[in-house]
Parts: C-alpha cells; sequence; structure tokens
C-alpha cells in the first residue's frame, strides 16, 4: 500500500497544480486529517483536510495544488485506551511514516506527551496542541540531475569499509570551507575525498543520517543525541547535516553523486528496530498517535509498556506486515531513488522478535537477499540485541554480512598480551569458519574490525583502562566496562616517549592484524591519526570536540596515518588476503606448499598442546597462493608465499625458518616494532628472525 507523500507533477516546482496522494494505515482509528502549515512553528495548520477510510483500515485522501516545499503532518483519533495498546490523541501533530523530508523543531517539549503529566501514570491523554513544538512533513519534489551516476559495485573482496559520522568528519578539517563542514557537501569535497582514496577506503559507512530527535533527558542536560541512534524517520535525510537554508534531500543526492564519481561507495547505517518515542512516557510525534499496536512490540502481560530489547525503550514490531513493508519500502526507497550502495542494520535480531523470542518464520532477514532491488546491494547486520538472548552472531542466512565482535575481541585481547588467546587469534585471522561455515562468501561474510563508533577510538584503546564518560551525564554507569584495552603504563595522557612508542606499536599491530586477516575490513574514522575521545567510549551525546575529527598532524599521527595507508596497499596488492573460500590447510595441485600452516618460533608446526598452552604467545602464520590471479604476469606456478610473524609477549622471540619454507631472499614490509617506509621494503634472508616484545613482522616470498 502507498503512504508516500511525494509532490507528482513532472514539469517543475513552480507548477501549482501538483497532486499529492497522503496515506497511512491506522485500523483502528475513527478519524483522521492531514494538516497543512506555511511555517515550520506554526501555530495552528492553515487547512484541515479530512481523510477517508477502507475497508482495510488505510486512510487516504489525494489534495490538488500543493507545491513541492509545503508543510504538513497528521491528526489522527481514536481510543486513547493504554492498557488496550491504544494512544490516539488528535492534539498532537503526528510526522507521516514516509514523510520525504522533515523539518522544524525536534528536540523534547512538554507538549509532545501524548498523556498528562500531572497525572500519577499515563491513562489520562494530554490535550495541548503539540503542532507549535512538532516537527513537520515537507512535500518534495524528487527530480535530480544524477549526471549519469552509477553505483561503483565494488566486490566485497575488493572492500575497504571506512565508519563515519558526516559532521565529525569534516567540522574541524581546514580544507572544507566553513560553511561546508560538518554537512553532506562537506563530506564530498575534494580534500575528503582525496583524503579516503589516499587511505585505500573503497566505502564510507555513515552514522544515521535518518531524521532523528534529541531525548527529554539529553535537552534538560543541555546535550544532543549526535550519533542519531534515535530514529524520528526512515524516509527523511536528517536536516542537520544540510547547509543553512538548503535541501538536505538535494544535498545528501549530491554527496552520493560525488562520491560515486570517485568510486566510493555509500553504506548507510539504519535503525529499524526501534523509534525516537521511547517507553510509555516518551513523546507522541508519528508511529505511538498513528496505530501503537502495530507499531510495536508491547508487553503481553500489560499492553500500557513496550517489551524493550533494544535499551531504548521500545521495539518496533517487524512481525507486523505492515511495519516489515515500511522497512522494506525504506530501503528500496534510499536504493532506488537516494542512490546509496548498501545499508548496516543496528540491532538486527529485534527485527526478529515475535512473542516467543527470535523467530526466524516472518524474518527480513530471509526476504531482504531474494528481493530483486535489494539482492545486489552490501547487507550487513549487526547480529546482537540488547536481550538475554541477543547474541546471533553467525547464524545469519546467505547474503547477509555481520559485524565479527569476536575479532575486535580477541584482537584486542592478545596484542594486549592475555593468555591463551593464540587459537582464537588464528580463527580470527583465517577469516572465522567456526562463524561463518557453510556461507558463500567465505571469509567475507564477516566485517572484521578493532574499533567503531561505539567503544573506545584506538587511540583510547592504547591510553585507556577505564571509561570516562562523565560528559554524558549518566554518573559515568553508561558505556562498556570491558573493553580489553590497555593503558601501557599511564592511564590517559602520557608524555614519556616509551609509553608513547609502545602505545603507537600496539596501535599498528591492530591495524596490522585487521588488513591482513581474511574478511571484510573495517577502519572507524579517525583511528588513521590517532583520534582521541578523551577516554569515552559511549560518546553518543557528545557533538563537540570530544567526537570531531582533529585533523591536526604531529610526527606521531603522521606516521600512523602512512602505516595504514601500507598496510591496506598491501591487503589490495596480494589477492591471498583477500579470499572468497575459506583456507584448507590442503596442499594445492602442483603447488608444494599448503594455503596455511601454523609453527612454533622454532620453526615446528603448532601441535594441540601448543594451542592449548597459555603461555605461548607467539605464532606464525603461512600462507600460499599459486592461483592464476596471484602469479598474474610471472611465469609457473611457485606462488607467492607469506609468513605472518607475531609476538603478543613481554620478551623478544627468535623466530626460525620452518622446513616447509623455502629459502631464498623475502621482502619485510610491515614491522610493527620500526616500521619501514613503504616506498623501502627491507631484504631479509629469512633463517632467523628476531620478534621484538609485542610486535610482528611480514614477510613475503614472491617468484621472479
Amino acid at each position: 500500500m502507498e503512504f508516500s507523500a511525494i509532490h507528482k507533477a513532472t514539469n517543475s516546482l513552480a507548477d501549482s497544480h501538483g497532486c499529492v496522494h497522503f496515506s497511512f494505515c491506522a485500523e483502528n482509528a475513527r478519524c483522521a486529517h492531514v494538516c497543512l502549515f506555511d511555517s515550520p512553528t506554526g501555530v495552528t495548520e492553515t487547512r484541515r483536510i479530512p481523510m477517508s477510510r477502507d475497508a482495510r483500515g488505510t486512510w487516504g485522501v489525494d489534495v490538488a495544488g500543493i507545491a513541492a516545499g509545503r508543510l504538513y503532518g497528521f491528526r489522527v483519533d481514536g481510543p486513547y485506551a493504554p492498557a488496550d495498546g491504544h494512544r490516539f490523541n488528535p492534539a498532537k501533530l503526528l510526522i507521516d511514516p514516509r514523510a520525504r523530508r522533515i523539518t522544524g523543531p525536534r528536540i523534547w517539549h512538554g507538549s509532545l506527551r501524548g498523556y498528562r503529566a500531572d497525572t500519577p501514570d499515563d491513562s489520562e491523554p494530554d490535550r495541548s496542541d503539540s503542532a507549535p513544538h512538532a516537527p513537520k512533513c515537507v512535500v518534495v519534489d524528487p527530480s535530480f540531475d544524477w549526471r549519469g551516476d552509477a553505483p561503483p559495485r565494488i566486490s566485497w573482496d575488493q572492500t575497504v569499509i571506512y565508519e563515519c559520522h558526516v559532521k565529525g568528519l569534516t567540522r574541524l578539517h581546514p580544507g572544507v570551507p566553513p560553511e561546508l563542514r560538518g554537512t553532506y557537501l562537506g563530506l564530498s569535497f575534494p580534500p575528503i575525498i582525496e583524503h579516503l582514496l589516499a587511505l585505500g577506503v573503497t566505502a564510507v559507512e555513515l552514522l544515521p543520517v535518518h531524521a532523528s530527535f534529541d531525548e527529554e533527558r539529553l535537552v534538560r542536560s543541555g546535550l544532543t543525541n549526535y550519533w542519531g541512534y534515535n530514529t524520528l524517520n526512515f524516509f527523511s535525510p536528517d536536516e542537520r547535516f544540510a547547509t543553512p537554508g538548503g535541501d538536505p534531500v538535494r544535498e545528501f543526492k549530491s554527496m552520493v553523486r560525488a562520491l560515486h564519481a570517485a568510486g566510493i561507495e555509500v553504506i548507510l547505517d539504519v535503525v529499524y528496530n526501534h523509534s525516537c518515542e521511547g517507553n510509555h512516557l516518551g513523546p507522541t510525534v508519528s508511529y505511538r498517535g498513528i496505530e501503537n499496536a502495530t507499531f510495536y512490540h508491547l508487553n503481553p502481560a500489560d499492553r500500557r509498556r513496550y517489551a524493550d530489547f533494544t535499551g531504548c525503550g521500545n521495539t518496533l514490531n517487524a512481525s507486523n506486515p505492515i511495519v516489515r513493508d515500511l522497512i522494506l519500502d525504506s530501503l528500496h526507497y534510499w536504493i532506488e531513488e537516494m542512490h546509496v550502495d548498501g545499508f548496516r542494520l543496528d540491532l538486527a535480531p529485534a527485527l526478529e522478535r515475535g512473542r516467543g523470542g527470535i523467530d526466524p518464520s516472518f524474518s527480513l532477514f530471509t526476504r531482504i537477499p531474494k528481493d530483486p532491488v535489494l539482492a545486489g546491494v552490501k547487507l550487513i547486520v549487526e547480529p546482537w540485541d540488547a536481550a538475554a538472548d541477543g547474541m546471533c552472531l553467525g547464524r545469519f542466512p546467505d547474503g547477509i554480512v555481520e559485524w565479527n565482535s569476536r575479532f575486535r575481541d580477541t584482537a584486542r585481547r592478545f596484542w594486549r598480551g592475555d593468555a591463551g588467546q593464540l587459537g582464537e587469534l588464528a580463527s580470527r585471522l583465517a577469516g572465522s569458519s567456526d562463524l561463518f561455515a557453510g556461507r558463500s562468501g567465505g571469509p567475507l561474510a564477516g566485517i572484521n574490525f578493532v574499533t567503531c563508533h561505539d567503544g573506545f577510538t584506538l587511540h583510547d584503546v592504547t591510553a585507556h583502562e577505564k571509561k570516562q564518560n562523565a560528559a554524558n551525564g549518566e554518573d559515568n554507569r553508561d558505556g562498556s566496562n570491558e573493553n580489553f584495552s590497555r593503558n601501557w603504563g599511564t592511564e590517559g595522557p602520557a608524555n614519556d616517549r616509551s609509553t608513547l612508542d609502545l602505545r603507537e606499536r600496539a596501535a599498528r599491530n591492530l591495524l596490522a592484524t585487521l588488513a591482513l586477516s581474511q574478511g571484510v575490513p573495517m577502519i572507524l574514522s579517525g583511528d588513521e591519526i590517532g583520534r582521541t575521545q578523551q577516554g569515552n567510549n559511549n560518546a553518543y551525546a557528545q557533538d563537540n570536540e570530544i567526537s570531531w575529527l582533529d585533523w591536526r598532524l604531529d610526527s606521531f599521527r603522521r606516521a600512523r596515518l602512512e602505516f595504514v595507508r601500507k598496510v591496506l596497499w598491501i591487503r589490495r596488492r596480494y589477492p591471498m588476503l583477500r579470499r572468497s573460500g575459506f583456507l584448507s590447510g590442503e596442499t594445492a595441485a602442483g603447488a608444494g606448499l599448503r594455503d596455511v600452516a601454523w609453527f612454533r618460533s622454532d620453526g615446528a608446526e603448532m601441535s594441540h598442546a601448543d594451542w592449548t598452552n597459555p603461555a605461548s604467545s607467539a605464532l606464525a602464520m603461512m600462507l600460499h597462493d599459486s592461483s592464476p590471479e596471484a602469479n598474474a604476469g610471472r611465469s609457473g606456478n611457485a606462488g607467492i608465499t607469506m609468513i605472518l610473524l607475531m609476538n603478543g609477549g613481554g620478551d623478544r622471540v627468535r623466530f626460525h625458518r620452518p622446513n616447509e619454507v623455502p629459502k631464498g631472499d623475502w621482502t619485510q614490509w610491515p614491522d610493527t616494532y620500526s616500521p619501514v617506509d613503504s616506498e623501502t621494503p627491507e631484504r631479509i634472508d629469512f633463517d632467523e628472525v628476531w620478534l621484538e616484545p609485542y610486535s610482528m613482522k611480514l614477510l613475503i616470498g614472491e617468484p621472479a
């Protein structure tokens, strides 16, 4: 069914005869109106147009003579009976669930409550008009000159993802004009694109750009929901990231067009699992007032309250066909009309929830890969939600790629010196077949990361063992208490060179592990230049220097940037680091070497006792590739051999060449203890190699 409110005129915006179709589904409503406004903060509407209901419970009306730019909202009347799951209140102006643009106030105001705050509970409706303080929908003209834009269609094996925030990436960048900093247009300005390309990034994954809403607690504390994981509408690009007075729809499209022209894909982090309306005491701004019992999972024991699998007060009920179709249509819209290349679905298991828990029988995730519009785009999930049974890593169907939190935790634990990590580390380096066996993409079914928006930055992983979240106003209770981090002797800022060197080495270890592992790597924006959040591991409310990238580079930060470019260049150069099938440990026909083998520092092959020995902290991983792709331009099938040497302990270790590994000259690429310049790799005779504490080396042997 159609819910849209798009300016349907096929000619210019000046056409005063355009027609807009308004509709939504509310089976339990008694009447509904479209309300038109001239000003985003208008006290009363200029027109109130009644809508009619069909037999299926769909309310609709066609209105002629509305030009693009006109503001509107819905009022819906029906029973206010929270105990039965109904919260209709015609005094509250409501956002169209399928509006293409939102404007006006999007912060808390008391009139947005659907209930009387002076009563002991939410049993009495509040009759004050919310329109002066409510956001408004905007009728849009969808026309745009895409200038032949086409999606880059970068294969998963070539993909390197850069997770970033539209504002935070550019707010302090000196090469972006001041009027464009923090905007869609700023993100696609030439210096930003040049930085991404030089880094080796193929896709930006944008923190939520759907129109969002600031919670009451944050407003009262003088904070904002900077990250945007508090969605108001699933079709509207957030006006926060438009230039002053600019059109967020057109500017978002311009950003995508520019990034595509540079060969960079655009992936959106989308939050379909809950809405900004919160728990039963939250605002009534859209879904709650249209059909509360349809849009949300209600607590079966008390329908006044919500089943909260997200930790955000409510959970969208994707088991309902109306909600499921809304989500699918939103995904379609962002692909077909906004030209994005993929999605990362936040707290994805919450979208599979039914009364009995996670129920794949109505799952979005069995439909999405088969959808003709969605089948060709990148589909990523965060494979957990906030419920006790919410960890679903490795359980999503073929065609869905998952964030691999096991990779993050293992890499951090090994490189901070935890005992007993070798077996787990080997699984992560080799592509996590224990998690993704049977998936068509093999290792490419997992997104590897060592940091993301949620948690410490890479700098803070090496500088803080305790979170510093007081600025969030929750008495440091928020954010994870277990970060698998190490401060290397000093908590927080340090000035002595030895501590700084240890921290930088630890960061290089994590970055090299990320780049040289099987799977799809994702880098957190700013990690390549040492961004810090001053120990805040939950900076969702920090729209300030805590979250914005500081582009001023000292010698440490410049060296970090060059190191990231180097390891990503190596990944790009060697296909054996980007396999679509799992390593077998077997010898390919005529190859002479196994595709993977694991050795102790003395050159002997790892035994079961070695894998389980908690005192073991050194490991050599041999990779061999004799495929035609690896040997392009070379004669014979001798293939390329890599040896990744890792020392996760505090003592210097001597590695001996395993008998299986051929003698000869080897090229030493990243040495995280004293990294060499990528233009002048060191040549060594690999018979024995010393590895300093907490460091790694990559040796590459190529046939002549």
